[in-house]
């Protein structure tokens, strides 16, 4: 397993789903340790997970009753995957705390998508950033580069900070004005822009590590020195 690699544990009795759904997350780099009952999963208390997903008929009992003793142990976020998908079975699961409820048949990218905005809503928020010569104190805004200290406007931090929580992936300026600006007064396109400038100016000869992308938005790229 790699340094930051997500820990999923899939509890799912269906020996054949089972194996799909383990081969198509770690195909997406996921490190998944799998489990076929609720003895089993219990076995692994004392091991960290990035997240639990699991069904709820188990051959030796409820995963909702599982759900619940992983809640008392940790914040470790949860999703189901089950055939029972009637109403009050789904309101169940989500007043125990479920992040997400997918009932049995779902399409495997759906369900590598809704795995994947879990773990990207439940990632720890960096403080800092080390790279290349390059220092970035996200808590007191500043950029320390060739021996040299500057201090970006809290709201250009925000920006950046956000942009390093979701590389590789590309960042819409819509997301970052909604994420960031919210319901400030008149915020448009040229607001983010803006701030870009800004944060390229502080990064100096860094500053393709905030890469553009036509017509999208920005990235942050941790390539290239």
């Amino acid at each position: 397993m790699s340094l930051g690699q997500k820990r999923i544990l899939l509890v799912e009795d269906d020996q054949t789903l089972a194996i799909t759904l383990r081969e198509r997350l770690e195909k997406e780099h996921y490190h998944v340790q799998l489990c076929h009952s609720i003895g089993e999963a219990r076995a692994t208390q004392g091991q960290k997970f990035d997240l639990v997903v699991l069904d709820v008929g188990l051959p030796d009992g409820s995963g909702f009753q599982f759900a619940r003793e992983v809640k008392q142990n940790s914040t470790t976020p949860f999703i189901f995957v089950t055939a029972q998908s009637d109403a009050e079975t789904r309101l169940q699961g989500y007043e125990l705390g479920a992040e997400e409820y997918i009932p049995k048949p779902f399409h495997l990218r759906e369900f590598l998508i809704r795995v994947r905005h879990v773990l990207e809503n439940h990632a720890p928020a960096p403080l800092q950033l080390q790279m290349n010569g390059l220092k970035i104190d996200f808590a007191s805004f500043a950029i320390e580069k060739d021996g040299t200290t500057e201090f970006m406007q809290p709201r250009d931090a925000r920006l950046l900070k956000f942009l390093v929580e979701k590389s590789p992936a590309v960042v819409s300026r819509d997301e970052i004005l909604n994420q960031l600006w919210g319901e400030d007064r008149f915020p448009t396109a040229r607001t983010v822009d803006n701030s870009i400038v800004r944060l390229r100016q502080q990064l100096g000869n860094r500053s393709h590590h905030i890469q553009s992308v036509r017509g999208v938005g920005y990235r942050w790229s941790a390539e290239g020195e």
